[in-house]
């Protein structure tokens, strides 16, 4: 992920000189992607900035003649930069990512919480640029007894002031008016809440620039309070040297004040507080408000975790069984589509084989329906996020189990991506979007692939069924225990792994988690709307098209070389000569069904060969040695390398390298019959016992096998580094836990 800001040579957000650009900011949870989606309608597009993996949401909008281009800054609540999206929205005001400054600024305020939103307010107008503000929530604010003086407001502040309520599209075209109003009006005085120190250090920082790199006064500020040296770092090859050693000197001064951290803050909420009084008239209670008396449940570090473990797994068995039938009806039209082809096949060639067949049905058919029957999962966990989010209960479930996560190094907003997880890695790493903080949003996509996900169920219920032995012991099945275990392998392994980055490669201190508990609203529509449309599209485009490659890559590996004359002799013509006596059947349904079954048998036989002799098939030949440690053979290996575009492939992969055709499943009796007469070639030993069961087993829990995963790790992190990255360490320990698996067990049976 990069830290890099944009540059102005990247992207020019406004090509047409005819059409002003307006940008919204604002603090979180004060309305501004409604106001976003009111004002720009339908004439909207999402990507990402040029060079860093933050979202860029643009749309269009016109007043009377005049055209213009919105941009939806992420959410902050202040202007000193710490993360990318942060300096992002500092690099948009100062005019860098499109080579010149914004034509407005519209500025989103809650009106219930006007001391708090007017910190970024201050920030802003020391750009003393074109400024709307956007009073939004006014009848929020009204139904909890606070008015505010939208006049004394606008005195205050020199820019003009809009009362609107974007849920009920309020003031909207007011809010229109203004901002083509104020294009070239710039505030009316020059906005200074410092002290004159303050004012004095600032002066000094702009004598020590040179003429011809000037920076503005904003840029200086940001640059002097910047306490944790991030938009320093960023602002390092663009400054000269003499003005590095001015801020350095400046900052150690304060430092040895013991004002730094708090001079800003200070100055800011002093000038917010003397004018204050001013603009808000309250009549609210003093007592507590029923939000208030519901925090106190939903908060509580008992009740409140008690009430949260059961909102996970009600949300659990609704990603789980809900997206079910949808899931069903893809891979149903899925079998339709193959069924079409076959058919199609049959009428222009006379026979649903051949290499083009092969393709169309196991590569590009089995791929688009690979990618689309995860889209129903998708979609439904990016709804009970949207609406969790716009309710104001993620917040609070975030910070209830905030000082749990804590402890490997993780914050609160890391619970719901990880829990996602363990339904489907590839929504929980798309939620990771809620992480503010880069290093621990890259963390936590990384540990997500290690929850056991319902992919790997397939292979657990399979060799646990024959291979576990169905006893009890106080009560509790063997069975159920290790499965147990296989989910909770996952879990240990990722909190070390958590707790090992955050210490070592993407160390970043103590983390500091900082969240607003919103007030409680009903869930707008169009944005959870938005939010899922968005996630689903985003993974299809994106992450679909890679799986869809890697899918026939896979297939291109077992199909190939399809040499018969590798095939033992006499198979072939076995096959023809059951396939002529079975179209010449004379109606006996016994002996039909006995002839189909011996047909069926020998063109499994004849896969499984083809297969034993594909790319696939001599890949896992080669790595025998390799895998021999963990007690499996070659084809073991084989539907292990199989397997990677999606871990429950193993489980027909092996039914066709054990002669029994693609078609059977984990529940399949003649699989785990098969498997448990399997023979090691050229031996009479069994290949499968209880260590070989528990090593694969361990090996798929941590391993990364599924490519959509790492297809959604590259788009969430705009780099190939990062997957690569998961599936090397994710294979390593995955590799070594099934060595010391298989090892221990074998010694332990002795």
């Amino acid at each position: 992920m990069s830290n890099q800001p944009v540059s102005a040579a990247t992207e020019s957000a406004n090509s047409d000189p005819s059409t002003l650009s307006v940008v919204l900011l604002g603090n979180p949870n004060t309305g501004k992607s409604t106001i976003f989606n009111v004002l720009s309608g339908t004439h909207q597009k999402t990507g990402n900035y040029p060079g860093v993996t933050i979202e860029k949401r643009t749309g269009r909008f016109t007043v009377d003649t005049q055209s213009f281009e919105l941009f939806d800054l992420p959410g902050t609540y202040s202007l000193a930069p710490r993360t990318p999206d942060e300096m992002l929205s500092v690099d948009v005001l100062l005019g860098k990512t499109d080579q010149r400054f914004p034509d407005v600024i519209v500025c989103v305020l809650d009106a219930s919480n006007l001391e708090r939103n007017l910190f970024l307010t201050s920030q802003i107008l020391e750009l003393h640029r074109p400024t709307v503000v956007a009073l939004n929530m006014t009848d929020v604010a009204q139904r909890q007894g606070i008015q505010v003086n939208v006049e004394q407001l606008e005195k205050i502040l020199g820019v003009t002031v809009v009362p609107v309520q974007a849920k009920r599209k309020a003031g909207i075209p007011q809010l229109k008016q203004a901002i083509l109003q104020t294009v070239n009006q710039f505030p009316k005085q020059k906005h200074d809440p410092f002290f004159d120190e303050i004012n004095e250090r600032i002066r000094r920082l702009e004598d020590a620039c040179p003429t011809a790199q000037k920076l503005q006064r904003f840029a200086l500020t940001r640059m002097l309070f910047d306490t944790d040296g991030y938009m320093i770092e960023q602002m390092r090859d663009k400054v000269n040297p003499q003005l590095l050693e001015a801020l350095v000197a400046e900052q150690e001064q304060l430092k040895a004040e013991g004002t730094f951290a708090e001079s800003e803050s200070n100055a800011r909420y002093n000038w917010i507080q003397s004018h204050l009084e001013k603009v808000v008239d309250s009549t609210s209670s003093s007592g507590f408000s029923i939000a208030d008396r519901v925090d106190r449940w939903l908060t509580n570090p008992f009740v409140g975790l008690l009430i949260a473990v059961v909102v996970m797994i009600l949300l659990f068995q609704l990603v789980f069984w809900a997206a079910e039938p949808a899931s069903a009806a893809i891979d149903w039209m899925t079998g339709i589509a193959t069924n079409w082809t076959d058919q199609l096949f049959i009428a222009m060639t006379g026979s649903a084989d051949g290499a083009l067949h092969s393709l169309i049905v196991n590569g590009l058919i089995a791929g688009v329906g690979g990618v689309l029957i995860f889209l129903p999962q998708i979609m439904l966990l990016f709804l009970i996020l949207a609406l969790l989010e716009d309710s104001g209960y993620l917040a609070r479930l975030a910070f209830l189990t905030d000082k749990y996560l804590s402890l490997i190094g993780l914050s609160g907003i890391t619970l719901i991506p990880l829990l996602s997880s363990f339904a489907c890695a590839i929504p929980g790493i798309m939620a990771t979007r809620v992480i503010k903080n880069e290093r621990e949003r890259l963390i936590t996509i990384l540990i997500a692939p290690l929850m056991s996900c319902s992919a790997r169920l397939p292979v657990y219920a399979l060799l646990i069924a024959a291979f576990v032995p169905s006893t009890t012991y106080l009560g509790f099945g063997l069975q159920g225990l290790t499965m147990f275990a296989m989910y909770l392998v996952g879990i240990l392994v990722a909190i070390a792994v958590a707790w090992v980055l955050k210490k070592t490669w993407l160390k970043t201190g103590t983390s500091t988690f900082v969240m607003e508990l919103p007030t409680y609203k009903v869930p707008s529509l169009r944005n959870v709307w938005r939010k899922v449309y968005e996630g689903g599209a985003a993974f299809v485009k994106d992450a679909g098209t890679i799986i869809v490659a890697a899918t026939i890559i896979v297939w291109a590996a077992a199909y190939f070389p399809r040499n018969i004359e590798q095939l033992p002799a006499g198979l072939i013509e076995k096959q023809e000569q059951l396939s002529i006596q079975l179209e010449s059947a004379d109606g006996d349904l016994a002996a039909t069904q006995e002839l189909a079954d011996q047909l069926a048998a020998v063109e499994n036989t004849i896969s499984a060969e083809h297969l034993r002799n594909s790319y696939l098939g001599r890949a896992g030949q080669l790595i025998e040695p390799v895998v021999k440690p963990l007690g499996w053979d070659w084809r073991i290996g084989s539907a292990a390398i199989a397997s990677f575009p999606a871990r429950e492939v193993i489980v027909s992969t092996m039914g066709v390298l054990f002669g029994l055709g693609d078609e059977v499943d984990e529940e399949s009796d003649s699989l785990k019959d098969s498997l448990l007469s399997a023979k090691i070639d050229g031996t009479n030993e069994p290949l499968f016992s209880l260590p070989v069961a528990l090593s694969i087993m361990v090996f798929f829990a941590l391993c990364a096998q599924c490519s959509s995963t790492l297809a959604v790790i590259k788009r969430e992190t705009n780099s190939w580094f990062w997957p690569i990255f998961t599936f090397v360490y994710m294979t390593l320990l995955a590799y070594i836990a099934a060595f010391l698996v298989y090892q221990i067990s074998c010694w332990i049976a002795g």
